[in-house]
């Protein structure tokens, strides 16, 4: 979100406090972090950037819980702070957060190294991605240039223990429940307490989240996360309020969600008619979003990669230039088949929770 969103409080069924903080994760860029007063634990869900400005931002959200509660909150009063995903802009904060509070951070296994060892997981992804930048034709120096962003993102952050995963602990922490949603980020979770829903970046407003390549990152990729949005959507049936990392609060998340899939169908479309004739995935990106400056620009070629990967795995794509890999490293793909719209994406499958 780019667009300065609001501080707002809700009450869930059994009378739980949440507050919506909105915190500047990045210049001009914001997510939300969420004050829970459950009982008498006082939870933090995700908690910004880590940057100074987002810190500040999330002070001053505590501040505002505080008048609403009359009486003062602090980082210190925290028990827990709960970690939706891997992503910067959602975990960043508690480089700031570990030395003032004695709160127990919780994450994803899957997000585990992320966190708790970042700069060995970036030691490790690095290279991978330069390898498919390679293979996806992205020029040397556009190369160059979106892995120092890359790398600069991630300066802000450093490791921080975590005290548990959720796996470990049954996918509950005292009235809160967990569910493993991956794809947008390997070790993604919503998070439920009472009739509220806090989905992360899972289901955000006006855009289809981001992914990315499974080969690339494990757990992400577009299969992943079409099967995630199946499981929330009958996971979070009856929630009267689903709080998402970005947005305003989604009335209708199942509107929402079957619009992600038409944006998703359309954009596999269009990325099957980039390769009528044999192309690239960086070239098929320039197709599909434009000249994108910054690091958005990673963003999208990822996103594009993680389309790829998907129509290559059913066959709708084939490597045209199978017998030049061994003297470069790009590939060139082209539609090996006519796909009917109606088969793009999976069939949904029926999820029963017991």
């Amino acid at each position: 979100m780019t667009t300065s969103p609001s501080f707002q409080s809700f009450t869930t069924s059994r009378g739980a406090r949440v507050f919506a903080i909105p915190v500047e994760a990045f210049p001009s860029f914001y997510a939300y972090a969420y004050l829970v007063q459950a009982g008498d634990l006082p939870v933090l869900i995700d908690a910004g950037s880590g940057s100074e400005r987002s810190h500040e931002t999330l002070q001053a959200g505590f501040d505002q819980a505080g008048a609403a509660l009359g009486h003062p909150v602090t980082f210190a009063d925290l028990t827990h702070i709960l970690i939706t995903h891997g992503h910067i802009d959602h975990f960043g904060g508690i480089v700031r957060l570990r030395d003032v509070t004695k709160a127990r951070i919780g994450v994803h296994e899957l997000d585990y190294q992320t966190v708790a060892h970042h700069e060995e997981r970036l030691a490790v992804v690095q290279p991978r991605l330069e390898a498919f930048m390679k293979q996806w034709g992205v020029s040397d120096e556009a190369r160059a240039d979106l892995l120092r962003m890359y790398r600069f993102t991630k300066s802000v952050y450093h490791s921080v223990p975590v005290d548990f995963t959720y796996e470990a602990a049954d996918m509950r922490v005292g009235p809160f429940e967990m569910l493993h949603v991956p794809g947008h980020c390997p070790g993604h979770v919503a998070i439920k307490l009472d009739d509220v829903v806090f989905c992360g970046d899972l289901v955000v407003e006006g855009v289809t989240p981001h992914q990315s390549p499974e080969e690339l990152t494990p757990f992400m990729g577009v299969n992943h996360y079409l099967e995630s949005l199946s499981l929330f959507e009958r996971w979070s049936e009856g929630a009267a309020l689903v709080l998402s990392g970005h947005d305003a609060p989604i009335l209708n998340p199942q509107v929402r969600i079957a619009e992600i899939r038409v944006n998703l169908a359309h954009r596999l479309r269009q990325t099957l008619d980039g390769f009528v004739e044999p192309n690239t995935v960086a070239n098929v990106c320039k197709l599909l979003y434009g000249e994108i400056g910054g690091y958005n620009s990673l963003l999208v070629l990822e996103k594009t990669g993680a389309y790829v990967e998907y129509l290559y795995q059913r066959g709708w794509l084939e490597i045209s230039n199978l017998g030049e890999l061994e003297d470069t490293p790009v590939i060139r793909y082209r539609c090996s088949q006519s796909v009917p719209e109606t088969e793009l994406l999976p069939k949904e499958r029926a999820y029963v929770f017991v």
